[in-house]
């Protein structure tokens, strides 16, 4: 997921080896023995674990990606331009075109729009074309062994297992980005246990290769999450000369009216009852474009990413699929 206002780059130029051992002073064969005692005490079978951990090594280059990500800072209006492209939008007016039928399906189940739904998909994996090709329980395991933030990547590890177990996917089959987030939206495996669903009657949860199980579990993740139907995320809006930028900010959340009042002038179309909480974003700073936001359907985008570049994006690209 883009988690902050950053960019990672596509490779490092100096060569990285695996330790021999943790920070703890664990053998990577001690570990996954370790994990596997563990792993059994939670039910997994034997096949599963023979399956997932017979053949893994420590991946030198999951460690190299974790430890050394550089980060460049970007301001809104890069970060924009950059991820609300033309092209990103055109090919998710295609997408959309193509898959009506069924993200109306889905939204008629979860209240949840198709533009936000394509949204996210089309920030998270390029529609599906970028999914990561790490192997997943290899990452996990290996930044779980490695230790930095080991309890997290460890219950990570234990949830992937469970997936296994479940038998939505394979060992194989189940690959993704470097950190373990998986398929065509990017669910690491807690989010997935509590989230993914069978939108297609398969009997598993493919957020891999099935688009219904994709959508559906996205738009699954916004309905728990709070999204309101009917609700949208936000809008751009015009200022009053003089806008006092002070009273910005996700924290300063007032009535929809009150705003209304103050001059903020709307430019949606949506009927918006006076009493909704939102809030006034000036991702670029005073004098730059300014957003209101709706509680708790922008809220609920949040909590799939808590960056307010990336929550505006999602619904910028939402409103201009859906044009």
């Amino acid at each position: 997921m883009l988690i902050r206002r950053t960019v990672l780059a596509a490779a490092l130029a100096t060569p990285f080896a695996a330790p021999a051992v943790a920070a703890a002073g664990q053998s990577f064969p001690a570990f996954l023995a370790d994990v596997r005692r563990q792993a059994r005490g939670l039910g997994i079978a034997p096949a599963v674990l023979d399956q997932a951990l017979g053949t893994l090594h420590a991946n030198a280059r999951v460690i190299e990606l974790d430890q050394h990500q550089p980060e460049f800072t970007l301001t809104w209006e890069q970060y924009r331009s950059r991820i609300v492209s033309d092209a990103r939008v055109a090919r998710g007016r295609v997408l959309l075109g193509q898959n009506a039928a069924l993200l109306r399906r889905v939204a008629e189940r979860y209240g949840v729009p198709p533009g936000i739904i394509v949204g996210i998909w089309g920030l998270e994996s390029n529609y599906g074309q970028s999914t990561g090709g790490f192997n997943v329980i290899e990452a996990l395991a290996t930044l779980a062994w490695e230790g930095r933030r080991a309890a997290f990547f460890r219950s990570e590890l234990m949830d992937a297992l469970r997936i296994l177990q479940s038998g939505d996917i394979t060992a194989a089959q189940m690959t993704g980005s470097y950190a373990g987030a998986m398929g065509q939206t990017q669910f690491m495996p807690d989010s997935f246990l509590k989230y993914a669903v069978d939108f297609s009657g398969s009997g598993r949860r493919d957020i891999w290769n099935d688009l219904g199980c994709v959508f559906a579990s996205t738009a699954n993740y916004l309905a728990r999450e709070g999204w309101q139907p009917g609700l949208p995320w936000g809008e751009i809006v015009r200022l009053p000369p003089g806008f006092d930028a002070s009273l910005a900010g996700r924290d300063n959340r007032r009535p929809l009216g009150a705003w209304l009042r103050l001059g903020v002038g709307r430019t949606g179309g949506a009927t918006i009852a006076p009493t909704t909480p939102a809030a006034v974003l000036l991702p670029g700073g005073a004098g730059g474009e300014a957003f209101l936001a709706y509680w708790p359907s922008f809220l609920a985008v949040r909590r799939y990413n808590p960056s307010d570049f990336y929550c505006i994006s999602v619904g910028l690209i939402g409103d201009l699929v859906t044009m």
